[in-house]
């Protein structure tokens, strides 16, 4: 319960609040020893730290990885692979790579989308595929591979709008007017 109020704190503008909540849910988790979508947790609380400190996400998206493999749980694998990648997309210095000289991140990035992809495939996980291509879309725009990008986003747009995920298909829209 702590994790899902942290979560909507965090989305409708509270990050403060939101990253209390996140915080307390995964301490609280890990000394009752109640790890059942206890990656999961840690996943909600790395979104939220993402934009202000991608070294602690990077370092917490790697246990919640570690956690969802111990416990099975095959689409926690898959969120935090993806979350994974977002982390390796939002270093600065993938920011500056090009087509000719991606990045190490960018690298990174792009191994870890398509694993994330791939596993969601796998599982039906619908929503995920459409946030890798749109992932995907976005790396390759910003290494210059613009026909790639424009496959990638296409298909986000269609899957977003397919299952109404209508923010996420105003995303995917602008990125494609950005592409």
């Amino acid at each position: 319960m702590l994790a899902s109020l942290g979560t909507v704190y965090t989305v409708t503008g509270s990050a403060k609040n939101g990253l209390a909540f996140l915080q307390r849910a995964a301490t609280e988790g890990e000394a009752n020893r109640i790890l059942y979508e206890h990656a999961m947790i840690l996943i909600q609380l790395d979104e939220a730290h993402l934009g202000d400190s991608p070294e602690h996400a990077e370092r917490n998206a790697t246990r919640a990885l570690e956690v969802a493999r111990q416990h099975g749980e095959r689409g926690n694998e898959a969120w935090a692979v993806h979350l994974l990648s977002r982390v390796a997309a939002a270093c600065p210095s993938a920011a500056g790579s090009s087509a000719a000289h991606p990045s190490a991140q960018d690298d990174a990035a792009f191994t870890h989308t398509t694993r994330a992809m791939t596993l969601a495939k796998e599982l039906g996980m619908r929503p995920l595929v459409a946030h890798c291509h749109l992932g995907l879309g976005t790396l390759y725009r910003r290494t210059a591979k613009n026909q790639e990008a424009r496959e990638h986003l296409t298909t986000a747009t269609t899957m977003y709008r397919e299952m109404d995920m209508r923010f996420w298909l105003e995303q995917a829209e602008a990125e494609m007017r950005n592409s």
